[in-house]
């Protein structure tokens, strides 16, 4: 236990930093927004700052607790002030950027002076939670761990008075926000967030018993607010823990995705991003795993029944690569929905939907290699279409750099079947440049064949480059010719 002179110090430390914030508070003014007239942030921030600046000299064990109860009262308050500086939120708009970094100051400084007179106190808890403190080097992040088994549980319990409940046998729906205003559980749910935040690898994973149930109770909360935040927290975890860390969890994690795909415009991409990130990071070595399948038929359901919403396919374009990648070869099962989608968001209005398609589809092309599909021919057309499109766009350089790169490998992977699809465009007066570039690119691939001294592959490279050719007429010929050639002057020479 510190000496009275150290308890002493870090009260009136802590008292100096909440009566600074407080003053910073009473100098702006505050209107709650329409929808959360009932709850005044401002006055929660005030209350929990309160706490912190009565002042005890004594220093009876029972003090020692109220010290580390105005403790983590400030850290919370401070959690949500810093949270604001990232947020657009209109219960926290109010709260100016200098204010949010004033918060995160004063918590560093506190932390420091906490941890230096209570560095074996915290070393030991952290300690009984399998972390490690010499590997934190920010005393924020060790104060932090500190409190959170504590802290996260009263958050989770907040967050939950203000969600929908089920009653009785038939199933019956109760809002609970009619006890508890929704700005408490929007509150807690932010300084959840940042206290989670600011935990990551490898110390975050030993903590997932704590994280993962306040995040679910989040994720299950009605308010879009609120569910944003949990979503937020679940892709931190998927990026810091590894994958055996949340085993236990793993298929409530996944429906909780599943149930939340749904979700309103504003934290859609919040859902993306995380369904996307950890049923890659969950599934990775399992692509049949059922999960794969839900996820991304959960969102190609919503993505067609608004397809032509900008902001959503822009964002699943832009996230869902990890997600292709895990499923390989398996996303053919999925191309007769996955493609008549490319092909409508290939001739969008935006340029950048149209990159985004691109570069998709030819991620796709390359994982899948378009097998077994009738999607090859019309993909030709279509990128034939797109390319004389893109002369009226800005980005017309970028997107026929694309489509001439995919024509290239639809012409590796396909062979007979790109030349019956090409046959029908290559002598269009409007496309002699795209025909020019792609008999650049059949050139450089024979220079390729040309400087391979054949004699040294072994037999595995020689199957390999003969699958890739695989249906390319001229290549193929290119390569036998070349072949033969290398075989009679190894015969002639005695080799």
């Amino acid at each position: 236990m510190a000496d009275w002179s150290s308890l002493s110090s870090l009260r009136d430390r802590l008292v100096q930093s909440s009566e600074a914030i407080l003053e910073s508070l009473s100098r702006i003014s505050y209107t709650p927004p329409p929808q959360g007239l009932d709850f005044s942030v401002k006055s929660a921030l005030e209350l929990l700052l309160s706490h912190c600046t009565v002042a005890n000299s004594s220093v009876s064990t029972g003090t020692d607790d109220r010290l580390f109860t105005s403790i983590k009262d400030f850290t919370l308050a401070c959690a949500l002030l810093a949270a604001a500086e990232s947020s657009s939120h209109d219960s926290l708009s109010w709260i100016s950027r200098s204010l949010s970094l004033a918060a995160i100051s004063a918590l560093g400084d506190l932390s420091r002076v906490y941890i230096s007179f209570f560095s074996v106190r915290n070393e030991k808890i952290l300690a009984e939670l399998g972390v490690n403190s010499v590997v934190i080097p920010y005393e924020v992040t060790r104060l932090v761990i500190e409190f959170l088994p504590s802290v996260l549980p009263s958050l989770k319990n907040t967050i939950k008075e203000g969600s929908i409940d089920k009653l009785g046998d038939e199933g019956e729906v109760s809002s609970a926000s009619a006890r508890v205003p929704v700005g408490h559980a929007i509150m807690a749910a932010y300084q959840f967030r940042w206290i989670v935040t600011q935990v990551d690898y490898p110390n975050i994973g030993k903590l997932s018993s704590f994280v993962i149930p306040c995040a679910l109770t989040a994720l299950d909360h009605w308010s879009p607010a609120v569910k944003g935040q949990g979503m937020i927290s679940f892709t931190h975890l998927a990026r810091n823990v590894n994958a055996a860390e949340i085993t236990w969890y793993e298929d409530v994690i996944m429906d909780a995705c599943c149930q939340n795909i749904a979700s309103d415009d504003e934290i859609w991409y919040q859902v993306v991003e995380m369904s996307v990130l950890l049923v890659s990071f969950t599934q990775q070595s399992n692509p049949r795993s059922p999960w794969y399948d839900k996820i991304l038929s959960e969102m190609l359901s919503h993505l067609e029944r608004q397809p032509r919403n900008k902001e959503r396919r822009v964002a699943w374009l832009k996230l869902v690569e990890p997600l292709l990648n895990g499923l390989g070869l398996v996303l053919l099962a999925h191309f007769v929905r996955i493609f008549p989608l490319m092909f409508q968001w290939m001739h969008a209005d935006d340029d950048e939907t149209v990159i985004l398609v691109l570069d998709r589809v030819h991620n796709i092309a390359k994982l899948t290699w378009i097998r077994n599909t009738p999607y090859a021919e019309r993909l030709v057309d279509e990128l034939v279409s797109l390319y004389k499109e893109a002369a009226l766009r800005r980005a017309r350089e970028d997107i026929r750099i694309r489509v001439i790169k995919l024509l290239s490998l639809l012409e590796q992977c396909k062979g007979n079947q790109f030349e019956l699809a090409w046959e029908r465009h290559k002598n269009d007066p409007s496309l002699v440049n795209l025909v020019s570039s792609l008999s650049e690119t059949c050139k450089s691939l024979v220079n390729t064949c040309l400087k391979l001294k054949l004699h040294s592959l072994s037999s595995m490279n020689f199957k390999s480059l003969i699958s890739l050719l695989h249906g390319h007429k001229l290549l193929c010929s290119v390569f036998y010719f070349l072949f033969c050639i290398t075989s009679m002057s190894l015969v002639v020479s005695g080799c």
